[in-house]
């Protein structure tokens, strides 16, 4: 089992090499092994691209070799065909006899068939080696097809007194006021690149402008989305500036204006019900598996309240203010505790399974 996991554990270290490129697509790592030595291995690089074990199996040198190889993948192998053939099929008609599975997919399409397609053929296969690390991985995939919402993140950043904005009074109009320093922020650029969506309320907008897209991280801008219950925001803010697809939730009914470079949707709920699961649920259905919730303090504690958060990540500043706005109150299990420079940033997982 020890050596099963080496190379399940190698398996997971190439499949993050796929995040924030794969979505809708899991993160899948795959190593190829004959008496101990690796002939091949890949990862999933992007929807629509061969699958981690196509990928693995066409850097094999030998084909031949194939037969006597077991193959090791991160996620169970699918079964179905999407824009790309069942990788069950290939792993079958290549000779390979014995698989070794991180966790089974919950995708409905997939949900166990794969294994037994595999075992059907007389394939050995054996499930569940280093699978909580393997769910982990793919916390993101996971949580979409189990709880059909998306996996959220809370992010914000506090003084070292606890504010996360200084008093309105005292700030200039739609400039950010920076808690954190270079690095941090460069942080959250990365953080950014690898989720699906951000998302703030109409005070964030209002107040520091943001753009919410990568300018100091290569990747993907995710899609941004702005909640303006009486779309009180004006198309000066660049949230509005096309340059990425942008989503708004409002009460109102309303009509996008056409000739942006990237789509403006606006998406009516009911604003005398739960916000958050409203959002959720639509998000659900438009196939959006990640969310960054960036604040502000009433946006935020919108989804706290209704425990509807899974990490949360808190950049503390050394600065303080002598009064401001408070920072949310979170209660969750610490992950890890760390510093950039004079920052310091606390990892929370919800206490919930």
């Amino acid at each position: 089992m020890k050596l099963h996991e080496k190379y399940m554990s190698r398996c997971i270290q190439l499949a993050k090499n796929g995040l924030g490129t794969t979505y809708p697509n899991p993160l899948v790592g795959c190593v190829i092994v004959v008496n101990d030595k690796i002939i091949g291995e890949g990862w999933h690089y992007k929807a629509g691209e061969p699958h981690a074990e196509v990928n693995a199996i066409s850097n094999v040198k030998d084909p031949e070799l194939l037969k006597e190889a077991t193959i090791y993948v991160s996620l169970e192998p699918c079964s179905h065909f999407g824009k790309t053939p069942p990788c069950s099929h290939l792993i079958i008609s290549k000779g390979i006899k014995n698989i070794i599975v991180g966790s089974v997919d919950p995708n409905p399409k997939v949900a166990g068939r794969g294994i037994k397609k595999l075992q059907d053929s007389g394939c050995n296969v054996i499930s569940g080696v280093l699978e909580a690390q393997c769910n982990e991985l793919n916390k993101r995939f996971f949580t979409f097809h189990r709880n059909k919402r998306p996996f959220i993140f809370l992010k914000w950043a506090e003084t070292l007194n606890g504010f996360i904005a200084p008093k309105k009074e005292t700030r200039s109009a739609t400039t950010p006021v920076w808690i954190t320093n270079k690095f941090s922020r460069q942080l959250v650029h990365k953080m950014r690149s690898e989720e699906m969506a951000i998302l703030v309320g109409t005070n964030t907008v209002r107040e520091d402008n943001p753009s919410l897209t990568l300018r100091e991280w290569a990747g993907q801008n995710p899609i941004r989305i702005i909640i303006d219950k009486e779309l009180k925001l004006s198309s000066k803010y660049s949230v509005f500036d096309g340059s990425a697809e942008t989503l708004v939730f409002t009460s109102r009914n309303a009509k996008p204006p056409v000739g942006l470079e990237h789509p403006l949707h606006y998406l009516q709920i009911d604003f005398t019900k739960e916000i958050a699961s409203q959002i959720c649920q639509i998000l659900y259905e438009k196939g959006i598996q990640s969310l960054i919730v960036e604040g502000g303090a009433k946006t935020l504690a919108t989804f706290i309240t209704t425990n509807l958060w899974d990490e949360a990540f808190i950049f503390i500043g050394p600065s303080q203010f002598g009064e401001g706005i408070s920072a949310p109150t979170i209660k969750g299990n610490l992950v890890f505790e760390s510093n950039i420079k004079k920052d310091r940033i606390l990892h929370l997982k919800n206490f919930k399974p």
